[in-house]
This record gives C-alpha cells, sequence and structure tokens, in this order.
C-alpha cells in the first residue's frame, strides 16, 4: 500500500526552481518514497534516534517525515548537500 505525499510550500519552491533533469530524478524518487519511505536503498535516518529522514538524489537531499497514522510521507525540505543538515 502506497503513501501519500505532502510536500511542504518551501520544498516546492525550490524544486520549481531547478533544472529540468533534476526535477526529473526528484520527482522519480518521491514517487519510490510514496511507494516504500522506509526503503534503505534510497533512504536513512538523517540521525539515529530522530524521526526525520533523508534521502539522496544527486547533489540535492530530500529530507521528510513519515506519518504512519495517517499514511502520509511529509517532505519537509529539498537542499543542497552541504545546507541539507543544518538547523536554521
Amino acid at each position: 500500500m502506497s503513501y501519500s505525499l505532502h510536500i511542504d510550500k518551501n520544498a516546492t519552491k525550490i524544486i520549481k526552481s531547478l533544472d529540468r533533469t533534476t526535477i526529473k530524478r526528484i520527482h522519480r524518487r518521491l514517487q519510490e518514497l510514496a511507494k516504500d519511505p522506509l526503503d534503505p536503498r534510497i533512504s536513512s535516518p538523517v540521525e539515529m534516534g530522530q524521526e526525520e529522514r533523508k534521502s539522496r538524489v544527486g547533489n540535492w537531499r530530500i529530507l521528510y517525515e513519515i506519518d504512519e497514522e495517517s499514511h502520509t510521507v511529509n517532505i519537509t525540505a529539498v537542499r543542497p548537500r552541504g545546507r541539507a543538515y543544518r538547523k536554521f
């Protein structure tokens, strides 16, 4: 059973600003995450013991959380590798 995706407004804005090839790659990854957000081949925890997870797409990172109750993957951010794990 697949999960529904909820993408944060800022993440959507960043995705739209990227080049076509990267957008396609991110969209493919989002589809994979909707099928299985815990697949260790495409994702891992940001830090051990935390709920937030990450998925790598080239030099970009998709940060997300999983809500098992509503069966939703919440995309919280899409950031370049160097800025992906900084807390603001």
